[in-house]
């Protein structure tokens, strides 16, 4: 992740396991940067504006988020939605990790403005794969960002 090295990765996903196995794939990879795991959309955009039990604690510079789509007190429709519409997060690139493979979700989370699809495989072995495949994104590429004023 060149110059996104320094990046919190905020992981949003409902399911403890699937964080965990992501967490720990990431990580099985070389990746270095500080991991934060939330379980809902709401607590995921208190975190980004320093809300509620977050209160003071702003943390929209330097994060890349990977978004489960269903979940409960806000999906991640909502959140990109959301985050998509508010000049100080519309510049976070969103990485959806989802179970879907329905070629209309897919369209609806770019049309919303997410940087980058990936599905979560249903085997083990298939989903330790693709969480790999996604540390070597971080480590070797970089996710296009939307530029806005701050951020060039």
């Amino acid at each position: 992740m060149n110059n996104q090295a320094a990046a919190t990765i905020l992981i949003v996903d409902d399911n403890y396991g699937h964080a965990r196995l992501i967490i720990k794939n990431l990580k099985r990879s070389g990746l270095k940067n500080n991991i934060v795991h939330l379980d809902n959309g709401r607590r995921a955009l208190d975190y980004l504006f320093g809300e509620g039990e977050f209160e003071g604690e702003e943390h929209i510079r330097d994060i890349v988020l990977i978004l489960d789509l269903n979940m409960p007190v806000m999906d991640g429709y909502q959140v990109l939605k959301f985050m998509r519409s508010d000049k100080r997060t519309r510049h976070i690139p969103v990485i959806v990790l989802s179970t879907t493979d329905d070629k209309n979700e897919i369209s609806r989370c770019y049309n919303l403005g997410c940087n980058l699809f990936m599905t979560k495989q249903i085997g083990c072995d298939d989903f330790e794969d693709t969480i790999k495949r996604l540390g070597q994104i971080f480590s070797t590429g970089e996710i296009p960002r939307i530029k806005d004023d701050k951020n060039g």
